[in-house]
């Protein structure tokens, strides 16, 4: 008998990322500050350089260029000055994509991981579409210890083929219960030792990938952060436009309903008894904690934050955040279906 094909809502499925290329047409990924330039670059850099955007005249100091003489300033002054210009640059859109344990799971709709992966493809396709190079972190482990796979960022449709071969490949290294199984990542990537960090680790990492003036999408369940993730974002924020997107199943938004549910992490299993009032309180209570956390660590530093269900539409609530402003706007004002 034919081997089934595998189940692209369990299983990250490359076919089923390239096809939703077709469904990021009219999405883009705004900047705060739209470049004016006809040069080649939709986004004014924050590094300043030769170009043709003139940005300011200063003192001429050893070592500047000659050709960027203000000989007006000059020589009303009489003190030469040089011109600065800014420069139009290709900006980075960086994805860093949580595959630990805790997103190897899903009720409805697919498993978190799927669900991150194609927020990532979807994000993928529309940085290239607008002409902004793509970069990569994927998280293959979990807080204990686990893998990093980095990709710096490019252009093109390369640039996106490449995150989905290797989207593809981590999925494939996930058992049921997260553990890393063979594979290795494709010939561009870096792929790192295993080692402790778990989300925190991987922030730590994105900061050799992303440089600042990158566009940054965190995409997690935020299960393994941990005391110093706030500091890392904070961190990375800093110097860069960072967007949060929070993957959340709906049995993690609500109780079951009352009854006995067999529950496993591919090595032990047991039985969650809903029956009890306060069994189902309890249940409410600890997700209802960690989405607070999750909100309060990102709304302190005004990181703005999209929570979505794996039975979600990614490119349409990507869109419906994008259409409200989303990287201008606080978390609680992004409205229905975003994180508040």
């Amino acid at each position: 008998m034919p081997t089934p094909a595998p189940n692209p809502d369990v299983q990250i499925s490359p076919l089923d990322l390239i096809g939703l290329r077709r469904r990021v047409e009219g999405l883009r990924l705004a900047a705060r500050e739209p470049s004016r330039s006809v040069l080649a670059g939709s986004h004014r850099s924050r590094f300043r350089g030769r170009g043709m955007d003139y940005q300011e005249s200063r003192h001429y100091q050893a070592g500047d260029d000659i050709r960027n003489m203000d000989w007006r300033i000059t020589a009303r002054v009489g003190r030469p000055h040089v011109k600065v210009y800014e420069e139009e640059r290709e900006r980075p859109v960086i994805v860093l994509v949580d595959l630990g344990p805790s997103m190897s799971f899903g009720t409805r709709g697919a498993f978190k991981s799927v669900a991150a992966a194609r927020l990532a493809a979807v994000i993928g396709w529309t940085a290239i579409a607008q002409g902004d190079r793509l970069g990569a972190l994927l998280i293959t482990g979990g807080a204990a210890g686990g893998g990093y796979r980095e990709l710096q960022p490019a252009g093109g449709r390369r640039a996106v083929m490449r995150l989905i071969r290797d989207l593809a490949l981590a999925g494939e290294a996930q058992d049921g219960t997260g553990a890393a199984r063979a594979g290795g990542p494709g010939p561009e990537a870096v792929d790192v030792a295993t080692a402790p960090g778990g989300l925190s680790g991987g922030l730590v990492r994105l900061r050799r990938v992303a440089r600042p003036g990158s566009l940054i999408f965190v995409i997690s369940d935020f299960h393994s952060m941990d005391a110093d993730t706030r500091q890392h974002l904070g961190q990375l924020h800093r110097h860069s436009e960072l967007i949060a997107c929070q993957i959340a199943d709906p049995l993690e938004l609500a109780p079951p309903p009352p009854g006995r549910y067999a529950i496993g992490d591919g090595r032990r299993t047991g039985v969650l008894d809903t029956h009890p009032a306060s069994a189902r309180a309890r249940y409410a209570d600890y997700f209802a904690r960690h989405h607070a956390a999750v909100a309060a660590m990102t709304q302190e530093r005004g990181i703005p934050l999209i929570r979505l269900s794996p039975e979600d539409d990614g490119a349409a609530r990507l869109g419906e955040a994008l259409d409200l402003g989303l990287g201008h706007r606080q978390p609680s004002s992004l409205g229905l279906g975003l994180a508040s």
